[in-house]
């Protein structure tokens, strides 16, 4: 399919193919939609682009956060642990609580609670202190993480309420408290202000978005709103969905392009996001020129990367239908060091070198029911399983802020759907 023409007639199974007349070839395509108010499209061509500034950027570690339950009349293992320990334990591994789920009390029978709380992962205890607000109850400081989706993420405070409850995994109570500080927020900035699309050829919408720089109306301003998901486009011009790849914002400039006649370079205000880390370009030039050509290319890379590898597996799907029930399927497990390896490895064991077979539990059971390349029951032979073993134990998993996925949890999930399972 050649940008700026309407798309040739193909056939049902052949993919599209994006092109353009200049020397250097389009890496990214942008599919979205343009001063959209009320609807929004996903589909829509906005442009071809040779290169995207801001969208691959390695931020440092999302920073721990401070909380404090104000008022705090504690229950459950949360007194057990002020309770025994010393001052000077506090802050420390010792002090480690775990989840926290912040809550409002049960409404009556029959209605909806008005809020249905936030969680907070990775706690530990810093402090406690006579509360000054409510005598006779403890002013407590904790440590880590609201489990957000992602770090620039508003928490919004619910209203009218006068009494939150404290629980932990399991609704297991907590206590009370009068307030919660800390957890509560705007939307934070974007920690990237501007995406640039460099060699970009713009379709009719994101002209339209151009044509509006320099309209300050509110009118204005929304003809400029863009939001495309970004797809990769391969050696033969099909392309295909990076996920989490998202330009959102505002069209802020726009000029002519070194890297052709007839292209321009857009500058877009950014919304608050976190951009994918950079490796992932790495991951893409595995599926450049096609599916890649031998297993365990994800190996090398550390958790995070992995979980991308799944993700593009998934973004490219092998297309072929499951094979009988009763089919043998060989997992490498040399690799397997954590649960993010497991899904690259058995997506390979059952669809080839980047193939795909789930890439979180969610997704596991959905494939395990058929239509991602094999149909249960099933053999599956785990090769090198020791690794595993040592690896995937139980504990707290910093990374998902949530009980860690075991070996033996996965093994019971790939048994309840009739997978016969060898250990080797």
């Amino acid at each position: 399919m050649t940008m700026g023409a309407g798309p040739e007639a193909v056939l049902p199974a052949e993919r599209p193919r994006w092109t353009w007349e200049h020397p250097v070839d389009p890496r990214w395509l942008l599919l979205g939609d343009v001063g959209f108010e009320g609807t929004y499209e996903d589909d829509i061509p906005l442009a071809l682009c040779a290169e995207i500034d801001g969208l691959f950027v390695d931020l440092p570690p999302r920073p721990r956060e401070g909380f404090t339950l104000v008022g705090c009349a504690p229950g459950g293992a949360l007194a057990d642990l002020l309770d025994r320990l010393p001052a000077e334990a506090f802050g420390t591994d010792q002090a480690w609580l775990g989840d926290v789920h912040i809550a409002v009390p049960l409404p009556p029978p029959g209605t909806s609670p008005p809020w249905w709380g936030e969680y907070l992962g990775d706690i530990v205890v810093l402090a406690q202190r006579p509360s000054l607000a409510v005598p006779g109850t403890v002013d407590i400081d904790l440590s880590g993480f609201v489990h957000v989706y992602d770090r620039t993420d508003a928490v919004v405070r619910p209203g009218e309420v006068t009494e939150f409850v404290v629980q932990g995994r399991d609704e297991e109570p907590y206590g009370t408290c009068r307030d919660v500080t800390g957890v509560f927020r705007d939307q934070a900035a974007p920690p990237v202000p501007q995406i640039r699309l460099l060699g970009c050829r713009p379709e009719p919408l994101l002209l339209t978005a151009l044509g509006a720089l320099g309209q300050s109306t509110k009118a204005g301003l929304r003809r400029r709103r863009v939001r495309a998901e970004v797809y990769a486009v391969a050696a033969d011009g099909s392309a295909d969905q990076i996920i989490g790849a998202v330009v959102s914002g505002t069209v802020a400039a726009s000029g002519p392009s070194r890297l052709g006649a007839g292209l321009v370079d857009v500058t877009v205000d950014s919304d608050p996001q976190e951009p994918l880390p950079t490796g992932v370009l790495s991951i893409l030039e595995h599926w450049h020129t096609g599916r890649p050509a031998g297993k365990n290319l994800w190996a090398g890379y550390d958790r995070e990367l992995r979980h991308h590898w799944a993700g593009m597996a998934l973004a490219h799907p092998s297309g072929t239908p499951d094979r009988p029930a009763g089919t043998t399927y060989d997992l490498d497990g040399r690799f397997v060091t954590d649960i993010d390896g497991f899904y690259c490895a058995i997506g390979e064991a059952i669809n080839g070198p980047g193939g795909y077979f789930g890439w979180n539990l969610d997704a596991l059971d959905d494939c395990l029911c058929g239509k991602f390349g094999a149909q249960t029951p099933f053999r599956l032979v785990w090769h090198d399983s020791a690794v595993a073993r040592a690896h995937l134990v139980a504990g707290y998993d910093r990374r998902r802020l949530g009980p860690a996925v075991t070996m033996e949890y996965l093994l019971n999930m790939l048994t309840t759907h009739q997978v016969e399972i060898d250990l080797r």
